[in-house]
């Protein structure tokens, strides 16, 4: 195993019960150094590398990527009003939100009674549009957290600037071109029943006896949240972050520009207190930034002490991270299958992502 140290946490994690399964992947220069999957996609089904798991808020990056290809295709600008494009969003005092504030988490509209899944894509968005904007909330001055709402409202977008349907569209203009032909925000009954055992269910660990979590469900499947539906194989997630690593290109086809990846991985947000992490936490366009110099060692969905300041990616409530750190040229995805609380989560994930920069000899081995 290329990866020792990193390997043997999480098969000690796996002892613990934190998960009871895992899937990793790394490369470099997009050359893939590890590609490895360990335990179970449900119990007693194995989990393998070609095994489909929920990714969580990792996947957001996705709907990100949709809109900036919105932008580069002149359908909308970064700072138009939501509203432009969606006159009922308005509603609430939420006339001013703009697009850069939807990927920036800077609107102020961070917890709505969806109705899911009792209720369709049409009444979730239009739940959403009713709400009001947060008191005292200031539109990109205030900031905070948004789990699931402000990315509905972008999936949104994408259909009504594409006129096709989310899920279609991000399996047609991201996926496919970039060689994630299993990954999936939202699938059809067929295609799901068809990949069977492939698909995992994301355990809960932290109170073994619930339920996995409930996008892990048919239903949460086709659905598709672009708040955390997305399911792939984790290396999927991988050559995600390798295309954007290549200014949005690889060797199958390019996503993004140059320029729009520059805008998306650059600095949006800076020094703000986030008011959902009770952190101080920077953004891109849909993209956590490297934030540890403000909180480190209890950075909440960071990169590991190890990370280059320009490192970038997203991570998945309690069980997922996507990563690239340029000046490493690294990629590093990885899934466990086992939320097991917020506190047991973090201090496994960032022991895993030290370990790996430890193994691959990118710091003195201690």
């Amino acid at each position: 195993m290329l990866l020792p140290q990193a390997a043997a946490l999480i098969e000690q994690g796996q002892l613990d019960g934190l998960h009871i399964g895992a899937q990793l992947y790394v490369s470099r220069g997009c050359q893939p150094l590890v590609d490895q999957a360990w335990g179970y996609a449900r119990p007693g089904v194995p989990l393998t590398t070609n095994s489909l798991m929920l990714w969580l808020s990792a996947g957001k990056p996705l709907t990100a990527v949709a809109i900036m290809q919105q932008v580069e295709r002149h359908a909308c600008r970064l700072d138009d009003p939501v509203a432009l494009h969606l006159p009922e969003f308005a509603a609430g005092g939420k006339e001013a939100i703009t697009i850069r504030h939807l990927l920036t988490h800077t609107g102020g509209f961070r917890t709505v009674d969806t109705g899911w899944p009792e209720a369709s894509w049409d009444e979730i968005i239009a739940a959403i549009c009713c709400t009001p904007l947060e008191p005292n909330w200031v539109p990109g001055h205030t900031a905070g957290y948004h789990p699931y709402t402000s990315w509905y409202i972008l999936g949104e977008l994408v259909q009504r600037l594409s006129r096709r349907v989310l899920s279609d569209y991000v399996r047609s203009e991201i996926c496919e071109p970039i060689g994630m032909h299993d990954t999936w925000l939202g699938m059809d009954r067929v295609r799901y029943r068809e990949y069977g055992d492939r698909i995992g269910r994301m355990q809960n660990t932290e109170r073994p006896g619930l339920p996995p979590h409930q996008w892990a469900s048919e239903e949460g499947v086709m659905h598709g949240s672009p708040g955390g539906g997305a399911y792939g194989p984790i290396r999927e997630l991988g050559y995600f972050y390798e295309a954007l690593s290549r200014g949005g290109q690889r060797a199958t086809g390019r996503i993004l520009s140059p320029e729009s990846v520059a805008a998306l991985i650059g600095p949006q947000r800076v020094g703000l207190v986030d008011e959902t992490f009770k952190q101080k936490i920077d953004w891109g366009l849909g993209v956590i930034l490297d934030s540890k110099r403000y909180n480190y060692p209890v950075s909440l969905y960071g990169y590991g002490r190890h990370a280059s300041p320009r490192t970038f990616g997203h991570s998945g409530s309690q069980s997922s991270v996507g990563m690239c750190d340029p000046e490493h040229d690294l990629v590093i995805a990885l899934v466990f299958n086992g939320m097991a609380g917020e506190a047991r989560h973090q201090r496994r994930v960032r022991a895993v992502l030290d370990a790996i920069y430890t193994d691959l000899e990118l710091v003195p081995n201690p």
